[in-house]
């Protein structure tokens, strides 16, 4: 089959490779289409820590089982479905703490093992989550990012009627935006330096945009409750947290790159009792986020703006890079649409 191969940091091949095959407890799901997110492009860049070179990328992801390995009976080849990329060792300090995105051996499909930027993929059976009629197999790439938005909102816990101010309007604001909206926000403001991106932000519900978030402090003097980078920019990221309520909280929910460090004042941190979370990947949320998916609460048809085939993996990087689109992906059986 046809795949995209990361050998090591800055080398990246599309070549062939052998056609999985499914071990016990597994299936093997034939790709329809996997998204591009950053992580891929720290990847690629050597920025992402947990990287294990080499490995054919791609997270977000879903398909039809093509072939079911021994001991499966939840999944029958034909099915449609969407897999949780999250692989945790079950046995660690974390995992039996219930913290299985913390394990001591964590490890992710499309960043530990093999992925989804290939024609077929072999995934754990327990992974893979069946696809209502509802949601398409073109839309179904996007569970794996709204599941860690559910994951984000489960840590901010916010209460109804938070103001929420979110940094970034690409995919992962747009979709964090659609989600706090549905939670009971009271307002939502955005900030981006792209105005195409933040016209989008607008339709889909934004209360108020700005490409710096000075031009939207007058309608919140005291601050906002909840803050979210969603951009891993250290610029946007330290301006980000100054920007909470007292008492308030700001939210790390961008990947920025693994040696990049911020400032902040520890003093309004301790005086104005701010709290500073974070959100790793998937915990408990991947179910959820094909309901919500199902139900509508993601504009599906706005999020996705391109699809390429496996051998423009390198322009759908470029086109990542220039913050192009929204959501990117690559169809393993397609070309560029």
């Amino acid at each position: 089959m046809r795949a995209v191969v990361i050998k090591e940091p800055h080398r990246l091949h599309v070549t062939t490779v052998p056609d999985p095959t499914p071990g016990p407890g597994e299936v093997v799901v034939a790709v329809a289409a996997a998204g591009l997110c950053g992580t891929d492009v720290h990847m690629l860049a050597g920025e992402f820590g947990p990287t294990r070179y080499p490995v054919v990328p791609g997270h977000e992801f879903a398909g039809e089982v093509v072939a079911v390995g021994a001991d499966v009976t939840a999944f029958a080849e034909g099915d449609a479905v969407a897999v949780d990329p999250a692989l945790y060792c079950g046995a660690c300090h974390f995992c039996a703490l219930g913290r299985g995105n913390l394990c001591e051996r964590w490890g992710t499909l499309g960043i530990t093992v093999d992925g989804a930027c290939a024609e077929y993929v072999a995934v754990p059976a327990r992974n893979c989550h069946r696809l209502p009629e509802t949601v398409p197999l073109a839309h179904a790439p996007l569970v794996e990012p709204l599941s860690t938005i559910v994951r984000g909102l489960d840590i901010v816990a916010p209460r109804l009627g938070d103001n929420f101010l979110i940094y970034g309007a690409g995919t992962m604001g747009l979709l964090y935006l659609q989600v706090a909206r549905r939670a009971g926000a009271a307002s939502v403001s955005v900030v981006d330096v792209n105005e195409e991106r933040l016209a989008v932000a607008r339709r889909r519900g934004a209360d108020a945009v700005a490409t710096d978030a000075d031009a939207l402090a007058s309608a919140h003097p005291r601050g906002w409750e909840v803050v979210t980078d969603c951009t891993g920019n250290i610029r946007a990221i330290e301006d980000g947290l100054t920007r909470p309520a007292r008492g308030g909280t700001f939210q790390q929910f961008g990947c920025a790159p693994d040696q990049e460090t911020a400032r902040f004042s520890p003093f309004r941190i301790y005086h104005d009792e701010i709290r500073i979370v974070g959100s790793m990947a998937i915990l408990h949320s991947f179910g959820r986020a094909v309901e919500l998916l199902g139900k509508g609460v993601i504009d599906a048809e706005t999020m996705i703006t391109h699809r390429f085939g496996l051998d423009s993996y390198a322009t759908t990087l470029e086109t990542f890079r220039r913050g192009t689109g929204r959501k990117l992906q690559i169809v393993p059986s397609g070309a560029a649409t």
